[in-house]
This record gives C-alpha cells, structure tokens and sequence, in this order.
C-alpha cells in the first residue's frame, strides 16, 4: 500500500509550483486582457516565492540579490524597452530559474523519505527547465530571427516576458511530444530543442527511480 508523510504544515513548495501552474496555464489566457504590468507581477510572484521556498541557508543571500537584479531588469524592459535590457531580462531571468535549479535538485537527493513537499520539488524543477530553455529559445529567436519557423507573428519579441509561443514549444520539447507546429530551424535552435527533449526524458526516469527507491526504503523499514 502506498503512503505518503504529510506534513503538518503547507509544504515550502507548493506556493512555488501554484505559481508555475499560473504562469504556464492562466497566463497565456489573460495576456490579451491583461495590461502588461500585471502579466509581468504574475512572474515577480514566482520569482519572490522562489527566495521563501529556498528558505534559510548559503543559497538565500545570492539567491535573494539575484532575484532583486532580476525584477529591476525586467522592469526596465517593460519601462523603456531598450534592446539592452530585452537581452538582459531574458538573459538574467534564465540564470534565476537554472540557479533555482541547482538549489532544488541536490535539496531532493539529499531527502531520505518521500513526502508531499519532495514531490512537489520534483514537478518543479521540470517546470523550471522547462521556463529556462523558453528564455533560451525566446533569446535565440530574438538575437537571430528565423531561428524557428510556425511562431505567430511579433510573439517572440520579447524574450524577457515569456512568450507564449516559446513556453508552449518548450513544454512540448521538453516532453517530447513533438507536435510539429513550431519547428526550430536554425543550428543552434535545434540543438537547444534536442538538449531539453534529452533532459526531460532523463530527468523523469532518474528522479522516479529516486522517489520509487526511497519510498521502498522507507516502507521496508517501517516494516521492520
């Protein structure tokens, strides 16, 4: 019989990966409605959720300023729109979901039981790789246009505010499903859609066999 530990408080990442849902599915939905700024304080929620989840330790103290950089740049994009800080706010904003990454990832391997919070760590991390490689495509696209064929015309203009198009591309390479609507054409844009398609097929098989591993562990000594 499978059993997980619940907590007995909200589990540190379940705000984050609320906002990560919110950002991948509510917002494309809303971004026609929506006025700019407040498309833009859906993703300033996650990145500020993102410092609480890290919580006390070497990471919060980068981590926070990286963060603080982080919002400063992407509202100068929105402000002024300056090529400069286009390229900035993509560029930081994908340092700040690989270093989210690098926290989270060695958090979970360090866990020796599965609990509701070490699963939710999991899925987040693959909607973080998943957001990193958008900055990456939207950045590609941005800097050398044409890289990818089937974009809905202007959607890749920005590449610091998530272009729908780019996060759906991502989340269909990154599992592989591969459509065929949007198609990377140049070298460099197939090479970043084939690395995240490797990631995310490995990614799931090395942290379910963790996750399954831990759980047997931790049942059979229960039992004993």
């Amino acid at each position: 019989m499978v059993t997980l530990r619940l907590p007995r408080r909200p589990p540190s990442n379940a705000a984050l990966l609320v906002g990560l849902l919110v950002l991948i599915v509510v917002v494309p939905n809303v971004r026609q409605a929506a006025p700019l700024p407040l498309i833009e304080l859906f993703f300033d929620a996650v990145l500020l959720t993102g410092v609480v989840s890290v919580g006390p330790g070497r990471h919060r103290i980068p981590f926070g300023l990286l963060t603080f950089v982080t919002l400063g740049a992407r509202w100068a994009d929105i402000i002024l729109g300056h090529t400069g800080f286009v390229l900035t706010s993509a560029a930081l904003s994908m340092i700040w979901v690989a270093y989210a990454v690098v926290i989270i990832v060695p958090a979970l391997f360090l866990q020796r039981q599965v609990t509701l919070d070490t699963i939710f760590g999991a899925v987040i991390v693959y909607l973080l790789a998943a957001l990193a490689f958008t900055f990456a495509f939207g950045l590609i696209e941005y800097s050398v246009p044409g890289s990818f064929s089937g974009l809905p015309e202007g959607m890749a203009a920005k590449p610091g505010l998530t272009s729908d198009a780019m996060m759906y591309f991502s989340l269909v390479s990154i599992t592989t499903m591969g459509y065929g609507d949007i198609v990377p054409v140049s070298e460099l844009a197939r090479s970043f859609a084939v690395l995240e398609g490797v990631f995310g097929q490995l990614y799931l098989a090395v942290m379910i066999a963790r996750l399954v591993g831990l759980h047997i562990v931790h049942e059979r000594g229960d039992d004993d």
